[in-house]
């Protein structure tokens, strides 16, 4: 992509795609991921797990047994298993698998079709949000600056590791709303930290992330935003401080509403530093 730096290109696989069972790449050797992943809720029809930080959702790259999906798959000696939706390795978090293959369908266009709504949280500085260079910002009780409206075009190019905000027909909208003050992380940064709670309206890839950092709130522990740092595939000391806090849904089988909330902590690594 034209402007892009160098070192934000993927020299590994692309993007990652909805797995597709007995479709691999052989992984001889990786990393123990040392978090267990709870499960919220189960039922014959679907599994709802607590995601924590660097695990993946589905089999990418050199991670195949250290994912998400594998790990419930081998719990539950279930081959048909396959998630409904996904979250980024670091994003914690609120994640459906389905395991009823009848199924399926119904679940993933939940997801597909926006018909779920989502709630984040993360912990970023306490700053006088910045004007990007493209799309929108508004503030929506002015004359406060939260909370507010973030709106603009973004773009991930296959091979690419970072998204981009260009201009063009908005396709990324986010609502950020300002919490309280963290204090811990506060101290550990030199500086204010607050959590903010996150309302995205679409699911552009890195959508989040990119619309914190262009406000000039980039999340804490964020190695792609607003530069590559590299770390060590092994390093779990810095996580994203993103989780997917509260998912809600009407269940496309029963009709019933469905409600779950990530018990994952923000700031748990900066409270042991």
């Amino acid at each position: 992509m034209a402007g892009q730096p160098p070192e934000c290109r993927d020299h590994g696989p692309g993007h990652a795609e909805m797995y597709a069972p007995g479709h691999h790449r052989w992984v001889l050797s990786e990393p123990d991921i040392p978090f267990d992943l709870p499960v919220l809720y189960e039922d014959e029809a679907i599994i709802v797990v607590d995601k924590p930080h660097f695990l993946a959702t589905m089999p990418r790259g050199m991670w195949y047994r250290q994912t998400a999906l594998m790990r419930l798959r081998e719990r539950y000696n279930d081959p048909r298993i396959v998630p409904a939706h996904r979250l980024d390795r670091p994003t914690a978090g609120v994640l459906v698998f389905v395991r009823d293959p009848a199924a399926r369908g119904a679940y993933q266009l939940v997801f597909q079709n926006r018909r779920a709504r989502k709630v984040y949280e993360c912990l970023a500085p306490v700053r006088v949000p910045q004007q990007p260079h493209t799309g929108t910002v508004t503030r929506l009780t002015v004359p406060r600056p939260f909370p507010l409206e973030r709106r603009s075009h973004i773009v991930k190019t296959r091979g690419v590791l970072c998204a981009q905000e260009i201009p063009g027909v908005v396709n990324a909208v986010t609502r950020i709303e300002r919490a309280e003050l963290d204090r811990t992380a506060s101290a550990r940064a030199g500086e204010p930290i607050a959590r903010y709670v996150l309302h995205p309206q679409t699911g552009k890839t890195h959508q989040l992330r990119v619309h914190m950092n262009a406000l000039g709130l980039p999340i804490l522990g964020d190695d792609f935003y607003p530069r590559i740092e590299q770390r060590a595939y092994d390093d779990f000391s810095q996580p994203l401080e993103l989780v997917a806090r509260v998912l809600e849904f009407r269940d496309p089988l029963t009709g019933e509403p469905r409600r779950f909330v990530s018990r994952v902590p923000l700031g748990a690594a900066i409270s042991r530093m």
